[in-house]
């Protein structure tokens, strides 16, 4: 496989769909002031929550539906944990990936006696092969599934909403100054709790892509830490829809290129390390300029002001 195919290119944008979905959720989160370290989580409940509605349902619709509602609630709660209670966001979001990831196993025994996978569920279609005559785009367009498409035009839509809208302004201003906003008569906490709904919400989404739009089955722990990656590309895309989307396709490359390396005379182990490499070291670079929202990660006490 060439590194410059159209094959590559078609595994790039099937690895960065659930990475550049899951880094608009953790965008919303931060815009409004809150961090999410629980993305990982988030998207592996969306994953099993996705496998088990599509299999019990016969409907891969139904089970992503039902991801992205559990992303919601899960959203509910970190929000409630983080705004309500003002908890430090951090401990939350390591909290729900914990909690994630030892409730899903445990499903797994209790719903298929298998504490590795569920069994084969439906699968989200793709747009299919009448697109292989466009020049140049159709052989990427032929294999992209439904969710890909949806989440191209999610990434279109955040963008609109979030520098185009009043709506977006206030989001963003909470982030940046929720006692300024609070002056000006925006109510913080119901931008605060809805940034974060709705970014779990979208790691749901993202997380139900890697089990019914990648595969058609949940495996054990099947995110495999995509969750920080998808934090990663949302700091090295600056906080911005299109820049996560840019992000996400360079780690998706990255972990493409991985796939082609493992024909090499090199340890496996190291082989499988490169994504994580590559994490760390564009964070590395790319964290001593990027400034995020400027109360992210910061308790709001809106009975002091």
């Amino acid at each position: 496989m060439s590194f410059l195919s159209a094959s590559i290119f078609q595994i790039t944008l099937l690895i960065a769909t659930p990475l550049f979905i899951g880094a608009l959720g953790g965008l919303f989160c931060e815009r409004v002031g809150v961090v999410n370290v629980g993305l990982d989580g988030i998207m592996l409940a969306g994953a099993f929550t996705a496998a088990v509605v599509s299999y019990y349902s016969q409907s891969a619709l139904i089970g992503v539906l039902a991801a992205v509602l559990v992303g919601a609630l899960l959203g509910l709660l970190h929000a409630f944990i983080c705004v309500g209670l003002k908890t430090d966001h951090v401990v939350s979001g390591v909290a729900i990936n914990i909690l994630t990831s030892s409730t899903t196993i445990f499903l797994l025994q209790l719903f298929f006696g298998n504490k590795g996978q569920s069994p084969s569920c439906p699968k989200i279609g793709v747009l299919g092969d009448g697109l292989a005559r466009i020049p140049l785009l159709g052989p990427l367009l032929q294999n992209m599934s439904y969710l890909t498409l949806a989440g191209l035009v999610l990434v279109i839509v955040a963008h609109l909403v979030l520098y185009h809208t009043k709506v977006g302004l206030r989001l963003r201003a909470v982030g940046e100054n929720p006692y300024a906003a609070q002056s000006l008569g925006v109510p913080v906490v119901k931008y605060m709790y809805g940034g974060v709904i709705l970014g779990c919400a979208l790691a749901g989404l993202a997380g139900a892509f890697l089990s019914v739009g990648m595969l058609n089955v949940f495996t054990k722990n099947m995110t495999a830490g995509r969750g920080f990656i998808a934090l990663a590309a949302m700091i090295f895309g600056r906080w911005t829809p299109f820049g996560s989307l840019l992000a996400s396709l360079f780690f998706g490359f990255v972990m493409a290129w991985q796939i082609n390396a493992q024909g090499w005379q090199v340890p496996a182990q190291l082989v499988e390390a490169i994504p994580y490499l590559a994490t760390l070291l564009v964070l590395a670079f790319v964290s001593r300029r990027a400034r995020g929202p400027a109360h992210a990660g910061k308790i709001y006490l809106a009975s002091s002001r």
